[in-house]
């Protein structure tokens, strides 16, 4: 066996999918991260002395009595109705291996991202595909190259299996430092990590200046390409590198139906990359045996229709709007959003703050970096985000 690969067997004897529980949904590896921090009176939820981590939400709260919850940037108008019709049909058919449903998804896919069937992987999420990708790269070491503040589920897990994160703050207009970004790489780098729009920030950076700095630096080494969130942003996907796969760049592109899909609790996404890229992944894992026939008859479903993604994005610009006008008028320094969510200073204790805002019924999630305190709060309906500024309101009356 070639000693740079390794399969399913050696796989599970190293124990590489048991660390920190790495391999589970990304919600329930949050809960259990969460139950951890709070059973060790934790300020943060993520040990380590880095600039960036979230405050630990507080103990004993009761989800049923939480009425708006803002943490973890969900569609509140999904799924759509069509697509929740199609998985409630399938249901009946769920004695049965979905493969073929799969197999017919992944040609909708291929056509529509103009790729072939062999540069896609499918998986219940985004984030599955992006722990995944970690576990293969980092099993020797080696380190990543993100922005920071980003999305840390890969970074999380290159870390619990060996590898390094190289970090690099954020311009003051809040785009990746590109420059800055490539300077870092070195003969360690394994991997740069690119969240675009970036998850804490909401920001976007420049799709010319990205679509320039992947094709250059992918000849250099692997760039994976989150775009989650993508759908929501101003441009939506004519900003995405998806092109550079189609031209053959060693860049991966990540999709997920848990946005604008309104999917997240149906867990289902998919990786765009160069075939012999993602093969390491499929060497050890199986990402469509972890997705239900029911959410794969939903997304089909959800990628037919254009109705009601057009309507999520206009409901949740209207509700992002009112919010970044509430932090406007209150002189709240934030960060200007293309997403689902906003970020912004908070003058109080993130703990303190969360303990607060969780009595007012509300959920949302509270940060450091850059030495200062921050509030995440997903764009929900109208009427959430009225109960969340009506909270902050008491909060720092």
């Amino acid at each position: 066996m070639n000693s740079s690969k390794i399969n399913r067997r050696d796989w599970l004897k190293k124990g590489v999918l048991t660390m920190a529980g790495m391999a589970m949904i990304p919600q329930e590896f949050w809960a259990k991260t969460v139950t951890q921090a709070q059973l060790e009176n934790r300020t943060f939820l993520f040990k380590g002395s880095h600039e960036f981590n979230e405050f630990t939400p507080p103990v004993g709260f009761n989800e049923p009595k939480i009425k708006a919850i803002l943490r973890a940037n969900e569609n509140p108008y999904g799924p759509p109705p069509m697509a929740a019709q199609a998985f409630r049909d399938d249901v009946f058919s769920g004695n049965r291996y979905a493969w073929q449903t799969l197999n017919n998804l992944i040609d909708i896919i291929a056509e529509k991202e103009n790729v072939s069937k062999d540069q896609i992987i499918m998986a219940p999420g985004s984030s599955d595909l992006l722990e995944k990708t970690a576990m293969v790269f980092f099993q020797n070491g080696g380190n990543v190259i993100s922005a920071d503040p980003s999305y840390m589920s890969l970074m999380i897990v290159s870390q619990a299996v060996g590898g390094e994160w190289k970090s690099y703050k954020l311009l003051d207009d809040y785009q990746h430092d590109l420059d800055a970004m490539e300077a870092g790489i070195d003969n360690n780098t394994k991997l740069v990590y690119i969240c675009n729009p970036n998850n804490p920030s909401g920001s976007v950076t420049n799709a010319d200046r990205l679509r320039d700095f992947c094709s250059r630096v992918s000849e250099k080494v692997p760039v994976f390409v989150d775009e989650a969130y993508i759908e929501l942003s101003d441009h939506g996907i004519k900003d995405s590198m998806v092109s550079l796969v189609s031209e053959g760049k060693n860049v991966m592109v990540a999709r997920t139906f848990s946005k604008i899909h309104g999917m997240a609790g149906l867990r289902i996404g998919y990786l765009l990359g160069k075939k012999e890229t993602l093969n390491r992944i499929n060497d050890i894992t199986r990402g469509g045996m972890g997705i239900t026939g029911p959410s794969i008859m939903a997304a089909t479903t959800s990628l037919g229709g254009k109705e009601f993604l057009d309507m999520t994005k206009t409901k949740i610009a209207e509700a992002r709007a009112y919010t970044q006008a509430y932090l406007d008028r209150n002189e709240y320094d934030y960060i200007p959003s293309q997403t689902n969510f906003m970020i912004f200073q908070i003058p109080m204790d993130g703990s303190e703050f969360l303990e607060k805002i969780y009595n007012k019924q509300v959920a949302v999630r509270a940060f450091k970096f850059w030495g200062k305190n921050w509030c995440r709060v997903s764009i929900g309906t109208m009427d959430e985000m009225v109960m969340f500024t009506s909270a902050m309101d008491e909060i720092f009356a």
